[in-house]
């Protein structure tokens, strides 16, 4: 399963992150509401873990608005208040489920596993802009029917992109979903890996795909010049 975690405490979030990995699930991480809505907006995720206390926009405010942008990714609600009130306001906000700070890793485990019986939401395999062609399954790439050969961080770093079709994702938000919190990574190591992917991408083409947004991130869009 693809999971985001959204917890601003970091041993927690690497803590979480480590346990869920060695279930084989792939975890990407968020430390607020705000990169999780971008992170949540612009990948395909098969459960959230959110925390409720989040600087900035709380984890009720981004369920809100995942709900309000038809959204229907499962949401388990970690929260260390266990009134009655508080778990209402949880599950009116749009959780699924919710669990209760301290808890087991186990009983977690069991919560991902009930939820992923539910009926999943039919996501995207093949992403297609312009004549770039991505499909998630085969993880293949290929470029006006030629295939492209890229690293596994190339193709996650280009997938996630591509899902957001358009639209600028912060440089942060791009660490955090193609590298997560744990590895320390650089903004000058995403400027590296964004010029390898264009050298691939788009050398040769007179349409080039990958832009800038100069001093915020960058995009995938079928138009010409940055």
């Amino acid at each position: 399963m693809r999971i985001l975690v959204v917890e601003d405490e970091r041993a927690m979030a690497n803590l979480l992150k480590r346990g869920l990995e060695e279930e084989h699930h792939s975890v990407s991480v968020a430390a607020d509401g705000r990169t999780a809505l971008e992170l949540a907006e612009g990948y395909e995720f098969d459960l959230i873990l959110l925390d409720v206390m989040l600087p900035g926009i709380d984890g009720l405010e981004v369920a809100r608005r995942l709900r309000s942008h038809k959204k229907k990714t499962p949401i388990l609600m970690l929260t260390a208040r266990d009134a009655v009130p508080d778990i209402v306001n949880g599950l009116n906000a749009g959780a699924d489920d919710y669990l209760t700070k301290p808890f087991s890793f186990a009983e977690l485990l069991a919560r991902i596993r009930a939820l992923s019986r539910r009926a999943p939401e039919v996501k995207t395999n093949a992403l297609h802009i312009a004549d770039l062609e991505l499909d998630t399954i085969a993880s293949r790439v290929t470029r006006a029917g030629a295939e492209l050969r890229l690293t596994p961080t190339e193709f996650r770093l280009l997938e996630f992109l591509m899902r957001r079709n358009g639209r600028v994702a912060s440089r942060q938000a791009i660490i955090e979903a193609v590298w997560g919190l744990e590895e320390d990574i650089e903004e000058n190591t995403l400027d590296a890996f964004v010029r390898l992917l264009r050298r691939k991408v788009d050398e040769g083409h007179a349409r080039k795909l990958i832009h800038t947004a100069r001093g915020f991130g960058y995009y995938v869009k079928a138009e010409s010049g940055e």
